[in-house]
């Protein structure tokens, strides 16, 4: 499953793609100061849009809360479930999947995996659907999967939710049924460039 994502975009660029669709962010807590982030992995905090009081905040929170049994939950499954409360959209420009190398004759048992980047077509970022909860650990979100869409399926049996533009107001809308809006995109929305 997805545990490393990429966020290279700058603040003022989210800000303007947010206000561009008619949603306003407020930052309760400052404006943070989003360094571009080549690597972001379970437990870093990265910046997450929920919907607040107010309207919309951008707030930084922790990948991940404990699970029952103390392992990390980074990804949570989307199938059949309505997410009534405490959605998020996490923007990044991009997410990473790992696949095990074709066998190769001569080669070492132990080989490290082929790493590979998936971004949005025609985009520069995007966001993934997500939840957040108060843990033991504070507040901290969890990216949702699905099936995944004909562009990852060659490379994993799920992916996370990539919300297109039109979906984020409606995902931040726990009155939208999520089953309208967490659907796979269409081929040729993701492309898929191997990095390792």
């Amino acid at each position: 499953m997805c545990n490393e994502v990429r966020r290279t975009v700058a603040l003022g660029q989210i800000r303007e793609d947010f206000s561009q669709i008619r949603i306003p962010l407020r930052f309760p807590e400052g404006a943070p100061n989003l360094a571009p982030l080549e690597s972001i992995r379970i437990t870093d905090p990265t910046a997450i849009v929920r919907t607040a009081p107010e309207g919309a905040e951008l707030v930084q929170r922790r990948w991940s809360w404990p699970g029952p049994g103390g392992k990390p939950v980074y990804n949570f499954r989307s199938d059949g479930r309505e997410f009534t409360s405490g959605r998020c959209l996490i923007p990044v420009d991009g997410f990473f999947e790992f696949t095990d190398p074709p066998p190769s004759e001569g080669a070492p048992k132990k080989r490290k995996k082929e790493k590979w980047l998936f971004t949005k077509a025609g985009e520069d970022w995007f966001c993934i659907a997500g939840i957040w909860r108060t843990s033991e650990v504070g507040e901290a979100f969890t990216m949702l999967t699905m099936d995944p869409g004909p562009d990852v399926a060659p490379y994993h049996n799920r992916q996370v939710a990539v919300l297109d533009r039109s979906d984020w107001a409606s995902w931040l809308d726990p009155a939208v049924p999520a089953r309208t809006i967490l659907k796979p995109l269409p081929a040729g929305t993701v492309e898929v460039t191997q990095v390792r």
